[in-house]
């Protein structure tokens, strides 16, 4: 795909399966959806589509964890971050940049600016939209899927 386009919808919930049933129930969504712990970031997701969006339902594992202290910096569940699949990440970085924005270290990884992860290369702003922090990615070819997956005995 050659656009940028919406890749997921991070929500901070304080209960990924209590948010997730929620989903099920009050507006028929989310069939399919797996709840996933990774141990790296301390979180557990719950992930499922609605059409072409991924949503994924962020519950920190541990007090103060990254969906934790958002939550309690701002006094509400909600919408976490928005990740934008874009073609390049390196050119929407450096674009991004020279219009001010300034890269993000990734909680998890300690890393600042374009990093692998198991989707595709990622980097995070500093700055926010309407509240809503940014991320970006580019989406692995097949190729680089299966030699991330390679690398990493996956």
């Amino acid at each position: 795909m050659d656009e940028t386009y919406i890749k997921h919808m991070a929500f901070a919930v304080k209960d990924a399966e209590a948010a997730l049933k929620a989903y099920q129930n009050f507006i028929g969504v989310a069939g399919g959806a797996v709840i996933h712990d990774y141990e790296k970031s301390r979180n557990r997701v719950a992930i499922f589509n609605v059409g072409d969006v991924e949503y994924q339902l962020c519950q920190s594992l541990d007090e103060g964890g990254r969906f934790d202290a958002w939550i309690t910096e701002r006094g509400y569940e909600g919408l976490h971050h928005i990740c934008y699949a874009v073609p390049d990440i390196d050119k929407a970085l450096e674009d991004a940049q020279a219009n001010g924005a300034t890269l993000k270290e990734c909680s998890a990884c300690k890393v600042k600016g374009s990093h692998p992860h198991p989707e595709g290369f990622v980097a995070f702003l500093d700055q926010e939209a309407g509240g809503i922090e940014l991320e970006l990615m580019q989406v692995y070819t097949p190729e680089q899927l299966a030699e991330y997956k390679a690398v990493r005995g996956i």
